[in-house]
């Protein structure tokens, strides 16, 4: 298969230019002072729609006659490729419908309806709005929009390559989030072009990631199941063409886990000031699991920022939790008046702060004359979190930790 050329993806660069923004590329001090190297952040949350998608979507409609496009586009998305669709058939005066998933996030299905596409949602996974997008297509003619596996969509993502190689010429590791492997493939055939020796990774979600075991066979292989909160990068197989891609290529494709993601979406938040969803930090999480392994300067694609804020909320917690900054306790007192204040003094003393509290009597475990007290604290860290457990145990408390 004929790779996308550095030709190509000029001239979607030359195609874009007015209508998609030069997202900049922020020093990160804090993943700077992590590496030893400087980290880079490129921010794709920033881009119009909330994600990199509109850069594929509008080079690949662009590319279609004026009798395909007079029958109209579909597509199949979880939210960002929806939006990139949407947004592309209104600019190029064409009609967009979408397929999404019945769980789509509501913030990702308003924004998508609000740039002019109509939106049917089916299925509980992008896997089977594909399908029936597929259908809708051979029905009434109108053209299918695949969210990645396709050559016009690979030149537009790897523009993104040639924004990074123009912003940092020094750059010697790019890490990318992949699903399908459109963005990490378009990076790495606008990267490798130019610069071979700079490293191109890719990175998904561990309990969605498809790419090891299918680089591994020598070709797609589709996942039996996938539960992630990157949902953005949650793709059951690769397609050929994006294989071809990434295959020839990334470098190395590395998995994150859940509460990787977690905790890198708050540094996004706290640290750098940035709205990402758990897809667009995915990256950024590999960099936090691996200081020091990649040769810098080090630039990190942060894909998308269109996050579901009761996900953010979940998200926030299962962060904290994970940086040890959040803390559930179930601790045994003796049931008699003063206990609970003088529980409460005692961990009022450690430092720790009292989210919530929780007090019953009802518990099989619980011996005559004890009652149990839930409580959800806030904490500096992990050692913090072992020193309120230990001193509170030191006392005589029976004390169990909650996941």
């Amino acid at each position: 298969m004929e790779l996308v050329s550095l030709d190509r993806i000029h001239a979607a660069r030359k195609l874009l230019a007015g209508v998609v923004r030069h997202t900049p590329l922020e020093l990160s001090g804090v993943l700077e002072r992590l590496h030893g190297t400087p980290v880079y952040l490129k921010c794709e949350n920033l881009q119009r729609t909330g994600s990199f998608k509109l850069r594929g979507a509008y080079v690949r409609i662009h590319g279609l006659s004026e009798e395909q496009r007079a029958k109209g586009v579909v597509a199949a998305s979880a939210g960002n490729h929806a939006q990139g669709v949407a947004l592309a058939a209104s600019l190029l005066g064409c009609q967009a419908t979408v397929y999404m998933p019945t769980g789509a996030p509501l913030p990702k299905l308003a924004a998508t309806r609000s740039y002019g596409a109509e939106v049917h949602l089916h299925g509980a996974t992008v896997d089977e709005a594909l399908h029936e997008a597929k259908l809708f297509a051979e029905k009434t003619g109108a053209e299918f929009i695949h969210p990645f596996d396709h050559t016009d969509v690979i030149a537009g993502q790897g523009t993104i390559g040639l924004e990074i190689l123009e912003q940092l010429p020094e750059v010697r590791t790019i890490l990318v989030g992949c699903g399908g492997g459109g963005l990490v493939g378009g990076v790495a055939a606008a990267v490798k072009a130019i610069k071979p020796d700079c490293r191109v990774i890719g990175v998904q979600a561990e309990q969605a990631a498809t790419w090891p075991p299918s680089l591994a066979h020598g070709s797609p292989l589709k996942l039996p199941e996938m539960h992630t909160i990157a949902d953005g990068i949650a793709v059951g197989i690769p397609g050929e063409v994006t294989f071809a891609h990434v295959s020839e290529l990334v470098d190395d494709i590395l998995t994150v886990s859940e509460e990787s993601l977690s905790r890198a979406l708050l540094m996004c938040l706290e640290r750098q000031k940035l709205v990402v969803e758990p897809a667009g930090a995915a990256a950024m999480a590999a960099v936090l699991d691996h200081p020091g392994r990649f040769p810098g300067p080090v630039a990190v694609v942060l894909s998308g920022g269109n996050v579901d804020p009761l996900l953010l909320l979940h998200v926030i917690q299962h962060g904290l939790n994970a940086a040890g900054r959040y803390l559930s306790l179930r601790v045994r007192v003796p049931d008699k008046p003063g206990s609970l204040g003088a529980l409460l003094t005692r961990i009022g003393a450690l430092g720790a702060n009292v989210l919530d509290v929780e007090h019953t009597r009802v518990s099989g475990a619980l011996a005559l004359g004890e009652v149990v007290v839930a409580l959800n604290l806030e904490t500096r860290g992990a050692e913090h979190c072992q020193q309120v457990v230990t001193t509170l145990r030191q006392v005589g408390y029976t004390v169990s930790r909650q996941l």
